[in-house]
């Protein structure tokens, strides 16, 4: 079985998911981050300064682990950090995607955690997403502080930031990118705008943290369970 996708294929799946991002509103003129294990000490990413939704293979840089450019004639962007931190903590970690989802941002700006149960496809997905303390952009401490979660979780929220997710392979990341989402857009309307939730019971979220197994999901926290 295959385990990295080939540089071609990685710069493929780049190009599209940058597009969809784009496209949703995710991110807007140059933000965001996307990259790819392609090797075992390589990677291939987005470059600094270049807009997700008008990307061009040529765009696109491979480095080491480091963050030393291997190949292509761009920067690496400074966010860069928080993905070569996630592939040296975890190897099974074959992409990452930062974005600024509207939602899952403003759960962020406004201290909303993400941690109620209240969609079984969230408990299954993610269980939980952490909301990390704001932390000076491209700094060393962003990566230190999300070290812990990249091998219990599939997400975290960085305060008046915007959101990373990561997965098995690039449409993976992406997807729990549109999962924590909506899972914030579900939270900011039943907390703060119809002010009810009616929370899954500890018996139904073990049931449903049970069937991550059946879909290949290896890591997702727990939600928080009322007294």
């Amino acid at each position: 079985m295959k385990k990295y996708l080939s540089e071609r294929e990685a710069a493929k799946a780049i190009i599209d998911i940058g597009k969809r991002m784009y496209q949703r509103g995710m991110v807007a003129a140059n933000d965001g981050n996307i990259s790819v294990r392609i090797a075992k000490k390589e990677i291939l990413a987005t470059p600094s300064g270049v807009s997700k939704g008008f990307m061009k293979k040529k765009m696109l840089i491979v480095t080491d682990l480091d963050g030393n450019v291997i190949r292509g004639e761009g920067r690496p962007s400074s966010e860069l950090k928080m993905h070569l931190r996630a592939y040296k903590e975890d190897p099974s970690i074959m992409s990452v995607c930062h974005a600024h989802p509207p939602f899952g941002t403003a759960a962020g700006i406004s201290g909303i955690k993400l941690d109620a149960p209240i969609l079984a496809e969230a408990v299954i997905s993610l269980g939980d997403v952490p909301v990390l303390p704001y932390l000076e952009l491209g700094s060393d401490a962003i990566p230190e502080a999300m070290a812990p979660y990249y091998k219990t979780h599939n997400a975290v929220i960085l305060a008046n930031h915007g959101v990373t997710t990561w997965g098995k392979d690039p449409y993976d990341a992406y997807y729990r990118m549109e999962s924590v989402e909506y899972y914030a857009r579900m939270m900011i309307i039943t907390g703060s705008i119809a002010g009810a939730q009616n929370l899954l019971s500890k018996d139904e979220i073990d049931a449903l943290v049970g069937m991550r197994e059946k879909f290949g999901i290896t890591r997702g926290g727990y939600p928080k369970v009322e007294n």
